[in-house]
């Protein structure tokens, strides 16, 4: 039983991942099909969300990997089908947008908490150190103090 286990294992995680891209979608150059398979996993499937069009089996990313190919085969560079699918799509196609005004919050709001936070931890514990800090005696302490010395020294 255990050997069967362990074939089953084995098996299983020397499978390559299957890609979504079919047989009938591939171009005949192989460049180009590497080309085109670089720029699928750039694009966001946009019924999937998470995936890439080349992950997905969606008919949309289906449709999406045929229209990279054709812009490929047309003579576009790839930053050229990029261009015009995020024309098309509109930036959520992306999924690494790109640093422009309108994806500016997106990059950097994370850094702004990290340094907002950093801040109000350090005055937070500074305020903490200053307020929990010895205080000085007040005058009746004081004579108090006093008061304890003068009787350890009379015994």
């Amino acid at each position: 039983m255990r050997a069967i286990l362990i074939a089953l294992v084995l098996c299983f995680s020397i499978v390559a991942p299957s890609f979504a891209v079919e047989p009938g979608e591939m171009l005949k150059d192989p460049v180009q099909e590497a080309r085109a398979r670089e720029i699928s996993k750039e694009l966001r499937c946009l019924v999937c969300q998470n995936e890439s069009i080349d992950d997905s089996h969606a008919d949309l990313a289906h449709d999406l990997r045929m229209l990279v190919r054709t812009r490929i085969e047309a003579g576009d560079t790839n930053q050229q089908v990029l261009d015009y699918i995020v024309a098309r799509y509109g930036q959520f196609v992306l999924l690494k947008p790109r640093f422009e005004p309108a994806t500016y919050l997106l990059w950097l709001a994370p850094f702004a908490v990290i340094v907002i936070g950093g801040a109000a931890l350090y005055f937070v514990t500074r305020r903490r150190k200053l307020t929990t800090g010895p205080q000085p005696l007040d005058p009746e302490e004081q004579n108090r103090v006093a008061q304890i010395l003068d009787e350890e020294g009379k015994a």
